[in-house]
């Protein structure tokens, strides 16, 4: 496959939540298995609800998952190009000015369901003569504009769904051009797709309907469409869609709880596929597993108790060289025999201070047995510790005193944690060193 071309174009009117960003992991795992690029595209021609600060939080929320895009760009400052398609298609005649207000709309629509009738614009615009045309605009009315659309059947091969088809004949003429003069989605879409030879377009299979229409729109500008693919939508545990004012699953809501980016990026994208839900290091290991065809048609569950053991497990086997700067920042001292020794044990990221508090101290020590602790004391190897200290060590003191199993680990790891779990003692003990250990085999904190 020659480098693809994707793009993901989310609307900066509110935070991002999993089930939008999903498609935008789509399209970057799929640019970088096949080694292609990734355009950012703020659809921002609503100026009434879209915002900067939506769009520079979009682009936060998606550096956070690892998502770097190659371009951005913003359609608020492309309008000429859309100037230009819809002079074409006027002068083509598919593009056409229509003069009903919502509420004739609304009402029509009524009209049509009570008839039995599917709720299908009726092109009475078309009808229109020019003079009936200067009549209404000489009443204030302004026109909005409809894409003209050939009632035939549109056929792809979707990347996930294999051959699709929709029947136009049975849709709407789409509405390109509000009242004001503004563009809705389809039009913008449809241009900078081609004006940025965007090569695949993954999405959410609630476009599926909007893929007929935007090849026809793609045929007459003349130009060949990009290959489509339709993912499977994502819901909560129980079944229920997503929005935004879900805001404890926007990414915001996520990032802020603590769990990895990475164990996001890869439920949100696994589940609902035939690859297994496990933890990966990099995106670009996650890219690998990612087959759109191996995509499945029923809805994906975004389960918040599966992403919270996911992204336990995906720390338990991260390197310490993808957490020494996100622990500098953090304020951690680490290195990375303490990261080896402390990472099995942590559910969120800043739990490693606690493990950094029990190396490092202060401790207070649960002393059981005062002698039992003397004696271990008495029996704790010189330095330099290794991971064989632990064990040797353990030996002579059940040696000493006949303590074996829980009698003579436990009592051993509260006094040189003050906690009765945590990590390996074979690891952490030469982290601890021996001075400190003695000062807390003596019942001093430490």
């Amino acid at each position: 496959m020659p480098a693809p071309a994707v793009r993901f174009a989310p609307s900066p009117t509110g935070y991002l939540h999993i089930g939008n960003a999903r498609p935008a992991l789509f399209n970057y795992l799929f640019a970088r298995r096949h080694g292609g690029r990734f355009v950012l595209r703020f659809d921002d021609t609503d100026r009434n609800r879209s915002t900067p600060e939506f769009a520079a939080a979009i682009a936060e929320d998606l550096a956070w998952l690892g998502i770097a895009p190659d371009l951005v760009v913003s359609q608020s400052a492309r309008i000429a190009f859309y100037d230009a398609a819809a002079a074409r298609l006027r002068a083509s005649g598919r593009l056409y000015p229509c003069y009903e207000t919502a509420d004739e709309l609304d009402r029509r629509r009524k009209r049509q369901l009570a008839r039995g009738l599917p709720p299908v614009y009726d092109r009475a615009a078309l009808k229109l003569t020019a003079g009936e045309r200067a009549a209404l605009e000489a009443q204030g009315r302004k026109p909005h504009w409809r894409f003209l659309l050939e009632p035939r059947s549109v056929a792809w091969s979707d990347l996930v769904r294999g051959e699709a088809h929709v029947d136009c004949a049975s849709l709407s003429d789409q509405v390109l051009i509000r009242e004001d003069g503004s563009y809705l989605y389809h039009l913008p879409s449809v241009v900078d797709d081609v004006e940025m030879a965007i090569t695949h377009v993954i999405r959410g299979e609630d476009h599926v309907t909007n893929t007929a229409v935007h090849i026809q729109i793609c045929e007459a500008l003349g130009a060949a469409p990009p290959a489509f693919g339709h993912v499977n939508l994502l819901t909560t545990a129980s079944g229920e869609g997503l929005s935004k004012r879900l805001g404890h699953l926007s990414l915001r809501g996520l990032r802020e709880s603590g769990v990895e980016a990475l164990a996001v990026a890869a439920l949100a994208v696994l589940v609902g596929s035939s690859e297994a839900v496990r933890p990966v290091s990099s995106l670009d290991e996650l890219a690998g597993l990612v087959d759109l065809s191996h995509v499945s048609r029923a809805p994906a569950k975004f389960d918040e108790h599966e992403l919270e053991a996911l992204s336990a497990r995906t720390l338990h086997e991260l390197p310490f060289s993808a957490v020494a700067g996100r622990l500098a920042a953090l304020g951690i001292a680490a290195d990375e025999p303490f990261w080896l020794a402390v990472r099995g044990n942590l559910r969120r990221l800043d739990d490693t201070a606690q493990w950094r508090r029990v190396v490092s101290g202060p401790v207070a020590p649960a002393i059981d047995d005062p002698a039992f602790a003397a004696v271990a004391a008495g029996l704790l190897p010189p330095e330099p510790f290794d991971g064989a200290t632990w064990k040797a060590w353990t030996q002579a003191v059940s040696a000493a005193t006949g303590a074996k199993g829980r009698a003579l680990f436990m009592p051993l790891r509260r006094a040189l944690t003050g906690l009765d779990h945590g990590p390996e003692l074979a690891a952490l003990l030469p982290l601890i060193g021996r001075e400190r250990a003695l000062r807390r085999l003596a019942g001093e904190d430490g």
